[in-house]
């Protein structure tokens, strides 16, 4: 007869042996749901939390000793001016005060530049939601925040992130409205300066812009185009090619208020005056605008109701509603200025 040894214990499941989405699973709720429930918040049955909390404790997950003045929606900046970036957090304040949450504010320009992952210290802090204001965001990191039971929301995402839902303006009609703005003044050849053809945001304005040409009878001039980025030095560099054609443009669209600035100075470098040998209009309305000699027509994009509405849409799916719609685009506004007036006749 064969002695048995000793059976070995059986091992303790630790925290993490199933992500939060396979308990919310399980259990038959929302990953959100089971996040509340792990962190001590309010806004759950208490039918619903026992058969969470069961299920936690059987798979090795420890409740944490958290309070409702502690909940947090965390913001997270790649790239953005500061006026942009204090706009945008001056809406998540005021939706995110209105419902007992502080505002965290996250910029990853480094680590995206130094190819390190930027979601690991978020992760590890369990806020109620995050909202990023960065390009670099990525559908697979929607799926990481989900498998946590954080919420994502995107502010103005370079691709699709589905099922991440996205916030921005209405890119399109924003530059139709530019657009019919010189066409209204007698502008004919329009030059337009815009981001990369990958940007969502970018695309929309080349089809606003050529949607206007088309409804003026007006055809579009493929050598009256320059893509780059979303900087005034590339502004300054694609406005000068324009500039120097042997038949330059009379007015130019930019993608944004930077390019927009750089043409200010392509123009004052090839002594041209604004308006009255070229007008200018920008993109987003950014606080410098109209502090420019003359101030800048351009469309005003509402980034604090885009943070605003970022927010709310955040906290609603950390309250387990789900997003009733893909991507929510707010108005914009066409804001005229001194930049613009009719063509001077050649």
């Amino acid at each position: 007869m064969i002695e048995e040894g000793p059976r070995p214990h059986p091992r303790k499941p630790r925290r993490g042996d199933l992500p939060i989405a396979t308990i919310a699973e399980l259990a038959g709720v929302s990953p959100p749901t089971v996040s509340k429930v792990l962190n001590g918040r309010r806004g759950v049955g208490e039918q619903t939390r026992q058969r969470v909390e069961a299920l936690l404790r059987d798979h090795g997950y420890r409740r944490r000793q958290t309070t409702d003045a502690t909940l947090c929606l965390e913001v997270v900046f790649h790239q953005m001016l500061s006026s942009i970036a204090l706009q945008v957090l001056r809406g998540v304040q005021e939706v995110a005060g209105a419902h007992d949450h502080t505002v965290g504010f996250t910029a990853v320009h480094r680590l995206v530049a130094a190819g390190q992952p930027w979601a690991e210290q978020l992760l590890a802090r369990q806020p109620t939601a995050v909202i990023t204001v960065f390009s670099p965001v990525t559908a697979e990191d929607g799926e990481r925040f989900a498998a946590d039971g954080i919420p994502l929301v995107a502010i103005d995402p370079l691709g699709d992130l589905f099922p991440t839902p996205a916030v921005g303006s209405n890119n399109w009609s924003g530059a139709l409205a530019a657009t019919r703005h010189l066409l209204d003044l007698g502008h004919r050849r329009i030059g337009l300066l815009t981001g990369p053809v990958r940007d969502l945001s970018a695309r929309a304005r080349v089809d606003g812009f050529r949607a206007a040409l088309d409804y003026a009878g007006v055809p579009f001039d493929p050598d009256l185009e320059r893509r780059g980025v979303f900087t005034f030095e590339d502004g300054r560099d694609l406005g000068a090619q324009l500039l120097a054609r042997p038949d330059p443009p009379t007015a130019v669209v930019c993608g944004d208020d930077l390019q927009a600035m750089g043409v200010y100075a392509a123009a004052r470098d090839a002594d041209l005056r604004i308006p009255d040998d070229l007008s200018v209009v920008g993109f987003d309305d950014v606080e410098q605008a109209a502090w420019l000699a003359p101030p800048l027509t351009t469309v005003r994009q509402p980034f604090a109701e885009i943070g605003a509405t970022a927010a709310r849409l955040a906290l609603a799916m950390a309250d387990g509603r789900a997003p009733d719609q893909e991507r929510y685009e707010l108005g914009t506004t066409l804001v005229v200025r001194g930049s613009t007036a009719p063509p001077s006749p050649r």
